[in-house]
């Protein structure tokens, strides 16, 4: 995942240079001209990150290629910082306060020095820029906006119960919080909340598609809210569910509303708002108001599924369902219907004892499990599940429904000091704190 950092590193160092002081830069001789050709660079670099970030996934040269840049790009950062670092031990050293003595020996053993080291420290990352320039441009990467918290995922209603393994007990309880009188003075919601990758949205569809459920509600509605809260277009995709002939587009929020009450005619509704981010309550509040001012909604209920306990407690006063990892025997069954072909894993005992230990690593988590098993589909070298088993999962190729591009949407959700201090935490070993 550390590739998606680097935006963020090459402004931070872009901006650094930039703000390098006359004293900083009078530490080493001869320098400003090869610092301004990195800054310049850097700079090229910087403009196309976000096509680069966006075709990763589907190119192996290039995530590899935006892995080396990473390491140039802290290299960089390095050396920026060793100048401010130099000019403030010249400045403590340089104060009254210490003796003639330290002065004249710190004064004697360390400008000249130090401008050599920084001088090639320079030349060297420019010299890896320029030879890493070849393979970049090749990848024909364009300008772009930084859109980067924008998002168009799609879900949807339908799903195989024979593909779910382990939630049974989750389903059932779910269905029951639905059958349960509610005394709420608005619509009930019930919130679903756990990490990318879960199965959150697995487990609604089981609940949505269950015959109780459908004869308790008569209408059911299901709608993908992803990154974009917005009241129009929420009130068009439900009205677009009930009647996908009804012509809205142009319609104002009132108009719509409007519409809503019409299509509703004294329905009972259960509504699936799934992967919800927005944590603006004054949002969530116009869209519950427009829902409760409907005076025959007795019995209608909503179910939200989010990432983000804070986004739960916004929408609902009942304390949230916290969906929780899969037990290992659960992951490991569904990791063999992943990863072999008609039930054949028993003539691979091999094979299913590095299949155990991959299991281990994904934690629970159903969609990392399925990740790896699809990977290692038809596969039955040993060396091959080895490499798999060995591997950080953001290393692996990835497709759009795996678990890569799921944690990447939560990255993108993090304020932007907790994504330097994830960027920071990267460049640790595993378990090395």
């Amino acid at each position: 995942m550390a590739e998606t950092f680097l935006l963020d590193i090459a402004q931070r160092v872009v901006e650094k240079i930039a703000h390098l002081s006359m004293e900083e830069l009078g530490l080493a001789f001869n320098v400003e001209s090869d610092l301004r050709k990195l800054k310049e660079t850097m700079s090229s670099i910087k403009a196309v990150l976000l096509d680069a970030e966006r075709q990763q996934h589907q190119n192996e040269k290039l995530r590899l290629c935006m892995w080396k840049l990473r390491d140039i790009f802290y290299d960089a950062e390095d050396v920026v910082d060793d100048f401010k670092c130099e000019a403030l031990r010249k400045q403590v050293v340089n104060h009254p306060s210490i003796s003639f003595k330290v002065r004249f020996l710190a004064s004697c053993s360390l400008p000249l020095s130090f401008s050599f080291k920084m001088g090639h420290k320079i030349k060297s990352i420019n010299q890896r820029l320029n030879e890493l320039a070849t393979e970049w441009n090749n990848f024909n990467l364009g300008q772009g906006t930084d859109n980067r918290h924008v998002f168009h995922r799609e879900t949807h209603s339908c799903v195989n119960s024979s593909d779910v393994i382990g939630r049974d007990v989750d389903k059932e309880n779910i269905i029951d919080l639905l059958m349960k009188p509610s005394e709420d003075p608005n619509i009930p919601v019930i919130p679903i909340v756990g990490i990318g990758g879960l199965g959150k949205t697995t487990l609604t569809q089981l609940v949505y598609n269950d015959d109780r459920v459908t004869r308790c509600f008569p209408l059911k509605i299901w709608i993908c809210v992803s990154d974009e809260f917005d009241l129009s277009r929420l009130l068009k995709l439900i009205i677009h569910s009930i009647n996908k002939g009804e012509k809205c587009d142009n319609l104002t929020v009132e108009a719509l509303q409007i519409c809503l009450r019409s299509l509703l005619n004294d329905k009972k509704f259960l509504l699936v708002l799934d992967d919800v981010w927005n944590e603006n309550r004054a949002r969530w509040i116009e869209l519950r108001d427009i829902l409760g001012s409907m005076d025959y909604l007795c019995g209608s209920k909503i179910i939200v599924t989010t990432r983000s306990l804070k986004v739960a407690f916004i929408m609902s006063s009942v304390h949230p369902y916290e969906l929780k990892g899969l037990p290992f025997e659960d992951c490991l069954t569904l990791f063999i219907k992943w990863a072999f072909n008609n039930e054949d894993e028993g003539q691979y005992p091999n094979l299913m004892r590095i299949g155990k230990e991959i299991v281990q690593k994904c934690k629970g988590v159903p969609l990392a499990v399925r990740t790896l098993g699809s990977l290692l589909f038809l596969k039955t070298e040993e060396s091959y599940w080895i490499s798999i088993r060995d591997s950080e999962i953001w290393m692996l190729e990835q497709s759009e429904n795996d678990i890569l591009p799921v944690l990447k949407l939560s990255y993108n959700h993090l304020p932007s000091h907790l994504q330097r201090c994830l960027a920071l935490l990267s460049l640790y070993k595993k378990d090395e704190i």
